[in-house]
């Protein structure tokens, strides 16, 4: 008999929106090859159906759901478990402790479930207060109804075992190594300073933005990302890149080679990220050899090691950080191979889908 797993609680396959949609690109024809029936639960018009490099037995099954800040996740969640508990699948794979409301409905016809938790959502700053606690809420549902956990940090996983008593397996997230690309966009290698986020406060982004006219003086600024709902941020990027002509705002990317190429060349990658576990972007931008200098966390410390430069949400010491390792090329150039050879041995995308299809086997057989 084939294997079946339904995946929950992304945008669908194959999709560009974030780190979830990252991983589910890569593990999804992963566990096809490897004699998988795959499901992938996503929402309409979020998928590239014409994209040459997915793999066409994975099945996008697309619910309704309510598109807005604060309720799609639920929404979408919710009829895409309905669903998976009418097909009964032989294991879900559910991202996103949101959907944890629902795993009675899968644990009501005897679908074992592996819960990818990913980060602390309920400290994020761009959630409200009724949000934060419908997170804290679908996280101790988790806890109690998910047959198994994964997290993509081992800091995360203390925070569960000290939070809520639970603990599970450390599966991060990938980042490949690319082959070697031409500078995109006329850039200068290794001469310009990259930024790549969702425009949410705790990815630093206001006091990134603070520091671009400093750094802006002596490197050209890009900048990759956008709220995705607009507002003061993305009003913010688009009038730094109108009054600096050393500043280019991209909006967000789902050109996957365009943006490797960008971490490939970069003098310095900013990583601003403050709330999660290992961040997909930051593994890539690692991956590609991107010299890298990052907030100051215990997730960004776990991901980086020594390799990185630490930098607290300070525009001041952002620009002075930036500046000042730019001005280092031999530093930049020992930081990429340093960045490169530590993806290589510890995030290599073959070894976290080879666990996570490990896991996925364990439940079927065990369950």
């Amino acid at each position: 008999m084939v294997p079946s797993v339904a995946v929950i609680g992304t945008r669908g396959y194959p999709s560009y929106y974030g780190g979830f949609e990252t991983a589910v690109r890569k593990l999804a024809p992963y566990l096809v090859q490897c004699g998988w029936d795959v499901t992938v639960y996503g929402r309409k018009g979020a998928t590239k159906s014409q994209d040459p490099s997915a793999e066409l037995r994975v099945l996008t099954r697309i619910t309704p759901g309510v598109e807005t800040k604060n309720l799609s996740t639920l929404s979408y969640g919710f009829t895409a478990t309905a669903s998976a508990s009418i097909l009964k699948p032989d294991v879900a794979l559910v991202m996103n402790v949101a959907n944890g409301y629902f795993l009675p409905m899968l644990r009501a016809r005897s679908i074992p479930t592996l819960v990818n938790v990913d980060g602390i959502e309920w400290e994020r700053a761009k959630w409200s207060p009724l949000a934060r606690r419908a997170f804290r809420g679908g996280a101790q549902c988790t806890a109690r109804w998910a047959n198994e956990l994964v997290f993509d940090a081992r800091a995360i996983e203390l925070y569960w075992r000290r939070e809520f008593g639970v603990g599970g397996t450390f599966i991060p997230y990938g980042g490949d190594v690319p082959d070697s690309t031409e500078v995109p966009m006329g850039l200068p290698h290794r001469g310009y300073v990259l930024v790549v986020a969702r425009f949410v406060p705790e990815n630093s982004v206001p006091e990134f933005f603070a520091a671009v006219p400093k750094i802006a003086a002596s490197h050209p600024v890009v900048i990759v990302g956008t709220s995705g709902y607009g507002g003061e941020l993305d009003e913010k990027a688009q009038g730094l890149a109108n009054e600096h002509s050393n500043v280019s705002w991209l909006g967000h990317i789902s050109d996957d080679d365009l943006l490797v190429g960008l971490w490939q060349h970069a003098g310095v990658y900013f990583h601003g990220h403050s709330v999660g576990g290992t961040n997909p972007a930051l593994v890539q931008a690692m991956a590609a050899g991107a010299p890298i200098v990052a907030r100051d966390t215990v997730y960004n410390r776990e991901v980086l090691g020594d390799n990185g430069t630490y930098v607290p949400p300070d525009a001041d010491q952002i620009a002075g950080a930036i500046v000042s390792l730019m001005s280092d090329s031999s530093q930049l150039v020992e930081d990429s191979r340093r960045n490169v050879l530590r993806a290589v041995e510890e995030y290599s995308w073959r070894n976290v889908c080879a666990a996570y299809e490990a896991s996925l086997s364990r439940l079927v057989r065990d369950t």
